[in-house]
């Protein structure tokens, strides 16, 4: 049985679709953009395509955050399991971690949808696991996004 809440964020961007997919397709991209405030990262593998798989491993700067992981990273270890540029693209993962609270499969869905004045971002994360608390996933996410849009306006 599935369990966790849905997280969602949005943001309306100005730049096309196109170029907010390519965002996210790109790992050279997606690395400067996607960790959220306080944490840097890096690209282990990078396949994106209908079940293909990714890795990221994401650092927090401040020393004295753990991390999901252990040694202050998070790793993440995703499959596309959808993918319709430059319109949708959706992936699940797992977190690397020993902790119950934080194992379990989450989906995450982006949504790249065109307005007048560029494109509104759509985030939609469903089985969040319990032990990533609803405060900071909406401040990661905002953060995301801010930098998305940071990269592209």
């Amino acid at each position: 049985m599935a369990t966790g809440r849905t997280d969602r964020a949005e943001r309306l961007i100005a730049a096309p679709a196109a170029r907010l997919f390519s965002c996210w397709t790109d790992p050279a991209l997606l690395i400067h953009w996607l960790p959220p405030r306080g944490m840097s990262g890096r690209v282990d593998h990078f396949d994106p395509r209908p079940g293909g798989a990714f890795r990221l491993v994401l650092r927090y700067e401040d020393p004295e955050i753990a991390g999901k992981s252990g040694g202050g990273e998070d790793v993440v270890a995703a499959e596309f399991v959808a993918l319709d540029p430059p319109r949708h693209l959706a992936f699940v993962s797992r977190f690397d971690s020993d902790d119950p609270q934080m194992q379990g499969v989450m989906r995450m869905d982006w949504h790249f949808d065109p307005e007048a004045a560029g494109t509104r971002v759509r985030i939609t994360a469903t089985h969040v696991p319990p032990g990533i608390s609803a405060e900071d996933h909406a401040d990661a996410l905002a953060s995301s996004l801010a930098q998305l849009a940071a990269l592209v306006e």
